[in-house]
């Protein structure tokens, strides 16, 4: 644990669901419902500080969310990225997207290109989601 790591600190968001390597959580970004991060429960760096069964092992989660996400959601397209440059603590962020969302096509830390545009998720289907993740099977994905 680093104290000086907001996701060593904090959850990162609504938790979801968790085993001993990670962590799933709702983010808290308005003007993309249904984005999730999936946290590493220890501090480390780059996919490649993991032992290649665990990297397999995360990749499952991250797939599992993205296989929720689509059943629940049907969005457009799913953006799935590992950037770190600002915490540098392994997480991935997997991203419902919708051609009307602000950004769209590009990604979601572009300047907007329809200000104010906001897609907007039903709260039962938000309420879909979250139970879909909390149910989440990484080994069947």
């Amino acid at each position: 644990m680093e104290r000086d790591c907001v996701f060593c600190r904090e959850t990162g968001g609504e938790r979801l669901w968790q085993n001993d390597l990670c962590r799933v959580v709702l983010a808290d970004e308005p003007d993309y419902p249904g984005f999730c991060r999936v946290i590493l429960s220890q501090h480390l760096a780059e996919m490649t500080d993991l032992a290649p069964s665990d990297r397999q092992r995360l990749m499952a989660v991250i797939f599992a969310v993205e296989t929720v996400m689509r059943a629940v959601l049907s969005p457009h397209k799913i953006n799935i990225a590992s950037l770190g440059n600002v915490v540098p603590h392994l997480h991935w962020h997997i991203i419902p997207r919708w051609r009307d969302d602000a950004t769209f096509p590009g990604p979601i830390w572009a300047t907007a290109i329809r200000p104010g545009a906001r897609h907007t998720i039903a709260a039962e289907t938000l309420a879909q989601l979250r139970h879909a993740l909390q149910h989440i099977t990484p080994e069947a994905v």
